[in-house]
C-alpha cells in the first residue's frame, strides 16, 4: 500500500537553510521577520516577493516559490504564509501546499514555534499522497541516450524543524495513524477492478489482523444460509464471489460496539439496467463506503483506540450476465422483507440492507453508521463539497456533522419522512428498490431505514459526491479523497472512547 511521506522532527538549525539541497519551505507571517539563516541575497528576494502585490494578497496557507534562490543550495524556496494565530484548517492548508510540491526531493521545513505545527505536518502527509503504482518509471534521459538509474530518485523525506521536536513527535503518532487510514482508503478506491476483485479486497482486509484487528470473511454458502438473498442477488452475474467481511477492534472493554457498515461494489456496470459507457470507468469507486470503513478500522487499530468498533463490508460486483438479476425479480432479504427489483443499478441499497440487518442482530450495537456511494442524486443536491447525512437520531446526526466540520470534511443533513415511503411502495412485494428520479437520495435512505430496528440509532452517509471529486480537494491530489476516515475517527475519539 501507499504510505505517507517520512517526516523527521528536528530541532531548529537555521544554518541548514543555506546548505540544504532539495527544497526548503519556511512558514512565515507575510509582514513578519524572515529567519536569520537565509543568506542575504535569498532574504532580499524573499522580502521583495512578500512585499509584492502577489505576496500581500496571499491568504493564510497559500505560498510563493522562488526557484534556485541565490546563496542557497536548494532548488526552490517556498514561502508559506501562516499568521501565528491562524486556524487549524489554515495550518493544514499550509502543510498541503508543501505536500503538493514534494516530488522526489528531500524537503526541509522550518515551522519554528507555530502553535499548529502538528496540523502543518498532517497537511504535508495528506497532500503528499501519490498513487503511481501503475506508472512505469524508467528514469529520465539526460542526453547521453541512457535513462537515469531509478534508484537515484529515491523517495521524498521531510525534515520538520520546530522548537520542541520530541513533544511534536509524540502528538504526531495519532496523526500518522489517521494518514495511514486515509491512504489505505484512497488506495482501495483508486485500484482498478481487475486488481481489486472481491477476493483481493477481502485478502487486504484479512491482512489487517497483523495490526490487531480480528477479521472474519463470510463466503457465499454462509451468506445463503444466513438468508442474505438481497446481497447475493446483486453479485450473481459476476465471476467474482460475493463476500461479507467483518473487522473487529476491541479496545473498550465490555461496551457495546459502534457498527460501521460499508457498500463494497468493486465495479458497477448497472447490471441488466446497464449504465451509459461514458464515465463508467469511474465505477471502480463504487466500493468507496467499504473503503472508508476499512480505513477507519486501520486507523483505530494503529492508534490503539479505547473503543469497541465493528466494521462490516459487503463485497460484490454488479455485472450483466445470463445469470444476472433482472428488473422485475423479487428477492427476500435477511430480515424477511421482499423487494421488487425495479432497476438493477439501484444495487447498493440491496447490499446494505442485508449487512445492516446482520450487524444489528449479531452485535447489538449502540449505534450504526453506514457509508455508500449510493446515488447520483446526492451529487445533484450537494455537488462534490458535501456528503449527504440521513439519520433517525438527532444526537448521532449532530455528532457526525460536528466531527466532519472539525476535520474540514463537508457534510450536510438531508431529510427522512414517511411521505417518501409511497415512492418505494411495490404492487407485488413489500417494497421496490427504486422510487425513480424524484428525491432519489432520500428514497434510497428511506429504503435503508426499513432495515433498521426500532429505537436503533442509525445514520446513513451518501458519499457519492465526495469519494472521487471532480477536482482535487485541498488535502489530496485529483483522484480518491479518502473522505470520511478523519470524520469517523474523530467521532469515535470524541463520543465512543472509554476513559
Amino acid at each position: 500500500m501507499t504510505h505517507p511521506v517520512e517526516i523527521i522532527f528536528s530541532e531548529i538549525a537555521t544554518e541548514k537553510l543555506a546548505t540544504h539541497a532539495g527544497r526548503v519551505a519556511v512558514i512565515v507571517s507575510p509582514e513578519g521577520r524572515l529567519p536569520a539563516g537565509l543568506p542575504r541575497a535569498a532574504r532580499q528576494a524573499a522580502r521583495r516577493a512578500l512585499d509584492s502585490k502577489a505576496g500581500k494578497a496571499l491568504k493564510p496557507g497559500a505560498s510563493l516559490e522562488l526557484a534556485f534562490p541565490a546563496g542557497m543550495a536548494a532548488d526552490a524556496l517556498q514561502l508559506v504564509a501562516l499568521p501565528p494565530r491562524a486556524s487549524k484548517a489554515d495550518a493544514r492548508k499550509a502543510g498541503a501546499g508543501i505536500g503538493a510540491k514534494l516530488g522526489k526531493a528531500h524537503v526541509l521545513v522550518l515551522a519554528g514555534g507555530h502553535r499548529h505545527a502538528n496540523e502543518i505536518a498532517l497537511g504535508i502527509a495528506l497532500r503528499g499522497y501519490d498513487f503511481s503504482v501503475y506508472q512505469t518509471e524508467a528514469g529520465e534521459d539526460d542526453g547521453d541516450g541512457k535513462a537515469d538509474d531509478p534508484a537515484d530518485t529515491g523517495k521524498p523525506r521531510v525534515t520538520f524543524m520546530v522548537k520542541d521536536p520530541e513533544a511534536l513527535a509524540r502528538t504526531a503518532k495519532d496523526a500518522a495513524a489517521v494518514a495511514e487510514g486515509v491512504f489505505f482508503t484512497r488506495d482501495l478506491v483508486n485500484e482498478p477492478a481487475n486488481v481489486l476483485t472481491t477476493s483481493d479486497f477481502a485478502d487486504r482486509l484479512k491482512a489487517m489482523e497483523e495490526i490487531g484487528l480480528t477479521v472474519e470473511v463470510l463466503e457465499e454458502k454462509e451468506l445463503a444460509k444466513l438468508g442474505m438473498r438481497a446481497l447475493l442477488g446483486v453479485g450473481q452475474g459476476s465471476e467474482s464471489p460475493s463476500k461479507v467481511v467483518v473487522m473487529r477492534w476491541n479496545g473498550g472493554g465490555d461496551e457495546a460496539p459502534l457498527a460501521l457498515v460499508g457498500k463494497g461494489v468493486v465495479f458497477d456496470t448497472g447490471g441488466i439496467s446497464i449504465k451509459p459507457a461514458a464515465g463508467m470507468e469511474e465505477m471502480t469507486m463504487d466500493m468507496g463506503g467499504a473503503g472508508v470503513v476499512a480505513g477507519v478500522m486501520r486507523t483505530l487499530a494503529l492508534r490503539q483506540a479505547r473503543a469497541n468498533v465493528v466494521g462490516l463490508v459487503g463485497l460484490v460486483e454488479n455485472m450483466p450476465d445470463g445469470r444476472a438479476q433482472r428488473p422485475g425479480d423479487i428477492v427476500k432479504s435477511m430480515k424477511g422483507d421482499t423487494i421488487e427489483i425495479i432497476n438493477t443499478d439501484a444495487e447498493g441499497r440491496l447490499v446494505l440492507a442485508d449487512v445492516l440487518w446482520y450487524a444489528q442482530t449479531r452485535f447489538e450495537p449502540k449505534a450504526v453508521i453506514d457509508l455508500a456511494t449510493l446515488t447520483g442524486a446526492v451529487i445533484v443536491a450537494l455537488g462534490h463539497d458535501n456528503a449527504g447525512v440521513f439519520s433517525n437520531n438527532d444526537a448521532l446526526a449532530n455528532s457526525i456533522l460536528a466531527s466532519a466540520k472539525g476535520e474540514g470534511e463537508g457534510a450536510w443533513r438531508l431529510p427522512l419522512g414517511p411521505g417518501y415511503d409511497k415512492l418505494i411502495k411495490s404492487r407485488l412485494a413489500d417494497m421496490k428498490n427504486s422510487g425513480g428520479r424524484a428525491a432519489g437520495s432520500i428514497t434510497a435512505a428511506q429504503f435503508l431505514q426499513r432495515f433498521i430496528r426500532k429505537d436503533q440509532p442509525w445514520a446513513h452517509i451518501d458519499i457519492a459526491g465526495v469519494t472521487l471529486p471532480a477536482s482535487a480537494p485541498d488535502m489530496a491530489p485529483k483522484g480518491a479523497s479518502g473522505w470520511g476516515v478523519m470524520t469517523l475517527n474523530r467521532l469515535v475519539r470524541d463520543k465512543y472512547e472509554t476513559e
